[in-house]
């Protein structure tokens, strides 16, 4: 058993807050002359370690309330200049998180934003940060329907614990005051502390629909791009791509027939 060996088996047992344990295990089984039981140990406490790694992961993925089907495995990251593929990539480490950065992610329906934002959210599960997705005017309604029942403080907090929100198009509000208002309000909560990811078609330009007013519409976006990372999706629609394909591959069989009729005109 040489040292990293027995330095990993004492790193294990303080991870499972194993003080004891992790103190006495090693020079315990050194001094019974069982050295080499200490690799079964290890073993074992690899196999825990694993065990609890997922665990937690499928506990963080429930809570996130994530789409289906929109992981990172089915995202054509070749629709993506090459640029935007570099920049979700390091996104995906959750580097942004230890500095509270927002990510903003515009484009047109049907780019893929929202797909790459919920892949982003289960890349990060996968590193233990905890994420949070939903529409934005579903998180609204919420926040509307705690402030009526003088509760918004403790959703706020609820909504807290988690370390990065994914806000999905952000442009579908009823651009009402009092939506504005309480979305706000969870802007500035997180301002520098949280990291929010935000999905929206709509241009900062035309965020004063939503927030009602400039002097608002002015202080979210201060307080959403003070510290933020800016993501683009300027690439075709993939559902009006799809669409077409399939028009394409509609006409397969009616040009067939047609070259087959020709060809037995021929003859």
């Amino acid at each position: 058993m040489t040292m990293p060996h027995q330095e990993r088996i004492q790193a294990l047992c303080s991870e499972f807050r194993l003080p004891t344990v992790a103190a006495e295990v090693v020079p315990r089984f050194l001094s019974a002359e069982q050295g080499t039981a200490l690799e079964t140990l290890l073993e074992v406490l690899e196999l825990e370690a694993g065990d609890r790694q997922q665990r937690r992961e499928d506990r963080l993925r429930r809570a996130a309330k994530l789409p289906a089907g929109k992981t990172w495995d089915h995202l054509d990251l070749t629709r993506f200049p090459a640029k935007l593929q570099q920049k979700l990539e390091e996104l995906a480490t959750g580097a942004f998180l230890d500095r509270a950065v927002n990510v903003l992610a515009f484009g047109l329906p049907g780019t893929g934003k929202t797909h790459a934002m919920a892949a982003l959210g289960h890349r990060l599960i996968e590193r233990g940060h905890s994420v949070y997705f939903t529409p934005t005017f579903k998180l609204v309604q919420n926040l509307l329907a705690a402030k009526r029942d003088l509760d918004l403080p403790r959703a706020l907090r609820k909504l807290d614990n988690f370390e990065v929100l994914i806000l999905d198009d952000l442009g579908y509000l009823k651009h009402r005051a009092d939506e504005a208002e309480v979305l706000f309000t969870l802007i500035a909560e997180r301002y520098e502390r949280r990291s929010l990811i935000v999905t929206s078609n709509m241009v900062f330009s035309q965020w004063e629909e939503i927030f009602q007013s400039p002097m608002a519409t002015a202080a979210a976006i201060d307080r959403i791009v003070h510290h933020s990372v800016i993501v683009e999706f300027d690439v075709p629609s993939y559902r009006t791509a799809e669409a077409q394909q399939q028009v394409e591959e509609a006409k397969k069989p009616a040009a067939q027939g047609r070259r087959a009729a020709k060809q037995k005109t021929r003859k």
